[in-house]
């Protein structure tokens, strides 16, 4: 059977369609689901089902939702932290850039409550590949590509999400500092995270919780103790490499985290 050419949506193409992708500017994807028939898995790369609040979503992106129904038929999917559950839905959220680098080495540690959740400061890079398409227009008076430059300093949308989800897992309110910062390569995060354990939790220990954590997880490589990343390590792949450092402060280490 010819697959339809899809080159607008139409809602009369999804009954020949299992799985829609969409990566649309906000919005678009709530408008979509209002349409899906019950063999459709619609998989989103954009924001519209990352927060399980429209009040949030209308606070954090500046618009209503338009498709509050299908929150709830909707998941927020790491797939490493999902796993299976994902299956019971079909409408998936694919978290942010920033937090997906971010979430992957809090979450098994907040879940087994071996960190403190008071005060984590989240430093992360990024190519500008992750400014979308435009970012050339925006900065075509200043050079790009030999600058650094720090940007939604304590008000990016990505805090929600991450906020969001790390309560999830920590069943208490999490307070953190998060800063992303556009440098001059194309692709590539690199998240700098400052913990807190608490008494009596040492470097191995947030190592060996990680590493048990994702034990099955290809795509996850937990590194060994104080190692240096690049994000020339993990480019053109789908790897996260995690590594535990600490600092002259025994109770304090630093995870760096790339994708």
């Amino acid at each position: 059977k010819k697959l339809p050419k899809i080159v607008k949506f139409n809602k009369k193409y999804l009954n020949e369609i299992d799985i829609i992708f969409t990566a649309l500017p906000n919005g678009q994807a709530q408008e979509i689901s209002n349409h899906l028939k019950a063999n459709n898995v619609l998989i989103d790369l954009a924001a519209d089902f990352r927060l399980k609040k429209a009040s949030d979503y209308l606070k954090w992106y500046k618009q209503k939702h338009k498709s509050i129904k299908n929150i709830k038929k909707s998941i927020y999917s790491l797939p490493e932290i999902s796993k299976q559950e994902v299956k019971k839905f079909n409408i998936i959220a694919c978290p942010g850039c920033y937090p997906t680098s971010i979430l992957l080495p809090l979450i098994p540690l907040v879940q087994k409550k071996i960190i403190k959740i008071k005060n984590i400061s989240i430093d992360s890079k990024s190519g500008y590949s992750g400014a979308g398409r435009g970012v050339h227009e925006k900065y075509k008076n200043q050079n790009l590509y030999e600058s650094i430059s720090a940007y939604g300093v304590g008000f990016h949308r990505h805090n929600s999400e991450i906020e969001q989800t790390l309560k999830k897992y920590s069943k208490k309110k999490i307070e953190f500092n998060f800063t992303p910062h556009l440098t001059p390569m194309f692709r590539g995060i690199l998240s700098t995270i400052y913990i807190e354990v608490k008494k009596n939790v040492s470097q191995n220990k947030i190592k060996n919780v990680l590493a048990d954590y994702y034990k099955n997880d290809i795509f996850i490589k937990i590194l060994k103790n104080d190692s240096l990343v690049s994000t020339n390590d993990v480019i053109n792949t789908n790897r996260c490499h995690i590594s535990v450092c600490k600092t002259k402060n025994r109770n304090k280490f630093v995870i760096l985290s790339i994708i």
